[in-house]
């Protein structure tokens, strides 16, 4: 399996210019940890994460006030980072702009060997300069899940990937379907979505559109309510 077969295709980016506050409520508003930095020719050139807003003087998290022998030992050039880090209003001043990404032919082994190698989340995935998916520790996590107890593990086949497509074509397009951030595996017709779901009758709309498609034999939504979410946070 490659990069295309378990990639989260409805991406939400923001650019340099974003302030750091309106991206902290686009990450709690979409339910996500991340979002690619794009220029204004949409171009991929930085990463924010939680990570990256995590210290930050509005909220006193800053660590501005270290012991006076640690900072002796902090280079002016290292202090005026953070200062900029914990302070910036644009996340372009706090993203990480060394990118790591990968291609929609990637394979999964290339990719988990990326996330633990380089200590991180989740990668890019760019065709032609242009961000078209990610994955996530999640998504490969999903394409296990989906996997049936077999000595030998087969290739998603161009059927499923078929299904796959034609599925996030439709949520993509959809009123209900857009809200949220899905991941979708398809092995063998059999269709698993994972993520948050805002109401039981989106869930109930997935599975009709999903069982309108030719070759899908069964519907499994691993999807879990944002209710219960927040109740659980």
């Amino acid at each position: 399996m490659n990069a295309a077969d378990v990639m989260t295709t409805h991406v939400i980016t923001v650019t340099p210019d974003t302030t750091v506050l309106d991206c902290a409520k686009l990450f709690l508003d979409n339910h996500i940890s991340a979002a690619p930095v794009l220029d204004g020719q949409g171009k991929l050139v930085g990463i924010v994460s939680e990570g990256d807003l995590m210290h930050r003087a509005e909220i006193g998290t800053d660590q501005s006030t270290g012991s006076w022998w640690l900072n002796m030992f902090t280079s002016r050039e290292t202090a005026a980072d953070a200062y900029v880090k914990t302070h910036s209003n644009r996340v372009g001043d706090v993203m990480t702009a060394s990118v790591i990404s990968v291609q929609r032919d990637t394979s999964l082994g290339e990719i988990a060997h990326l996330l633990e190698s380089k200590r991180i989340k989740r990668v890019p995935v760019v065709e032609n300069d242009r961000v078209v998916g990610v994955v996530s520790r999640a998504n490969l996590l999903h394409a296990l899940a989906s996997q049936k107890e077999k000595t030998a593990v087969p290739a998603q086949t161009s059927d499923d990937r078929t299904i796959r497509q034609t599925l996030l074509d439709l949520m993509h397009k959809s009123s209900w379907g857009n809200a949220n951030p899905s991941n979708v595996m398809v092995s063998d017709g059999v269709v698993e979505v994972w993520g948050v779901v805002d109401t039981e009758q989106e869930r109930t709309a997935l599975r009709v559109a999903a069982e309108e498609i030719q070759g899908v034999k069964k519907v499994i939504d691993h999807r879990v309510l944002f209710t219960e979410l927040r109740r659980g946070a």
